[in-house]
């Protein structure tokens, strides 16, 4: 199947903590049918210091699961999407706006 989402789309937080919060995919994992979002779902992290980073506390984005995750249109509302064929070639489309992805 087609992944709905993927690395480098803008997406918004329908659920959870950061509920209403936008950012970037910087990874997918399609087995654990989750992403991580940059500057959403931070946790923070404690590091050992060693030689070649300071240590402490790191924050760092944690995989959020893609059901809590919607895809934004250029209008910046949230969007599911659909998938048609244009030509040969299978594209992604905003149901809100019809526009390719």
């Amino acid at each position: 199947m087609a992944a709905k989402l993927k690395k480098g789309d803008k997406v918004v937080v329908l659920a959870g903590k950061d509920k209403g919060k936008q950012g970037e995919i910087v990874a997918v994992m399609p087995k654990e049918n989750r992403a991580v979002v940059d500057g959403i779902n931070i946790a923070i992290r404690h590091t050992r210091q060693s030689a070649s980073s300071q240590g402490g506390r790191q924050p760092k984005a944690m995989p959020i699961d893609l059901s809590n995750l919607a895809i934004v249109d250029k209008n910046g509302k949230a969007t599911r999407v659909g998938f048609r064929m244009e030509g040969d070639k299978k594209v992604r489309f905003a149901k809100t706006t019809g526009e390719v992805i």
